[in-house]
């Protein structure tokens, strides 16, 4: 698994665990919609730690909290090259 599929996913199991959708991830967030639905698509490979501060802003987490799920520790760094 790489880091921008790690991501999706979490932002996916989040949304669900709160019962919202990725569009009002995105109201909540200040970040755009197109560039959420890139990121759980995996089209955003690299997403910036401000996206990923504001998204965790948006489900009311620190981005250390956002970013400390098991998925992560087994992510491939090789998508960063």
């Amino acid at each position: 698994m790489t880091i921008s599929q790690a991501i999706g996913e979490r932002i996916l199991s989040l949304c669900k665990t709160r019962n919202i959708t990725v569009n009002h991830l995105a109201d909540m967030s200040g970040v755009w919609q197109s560039t959420l639905s890139e990121i759980v698509r995996g089209v955003s490979r690299n997403p910036r730690i401000k996206t990923l501060y504001q998204i965790a802003t948006g489900f009311g987490m620190t981005l250390s909290e956002f970013l400390d799920f098991p998925e992560m520790n087994e992510v491939e760094f090789d998508d960063f090259n």
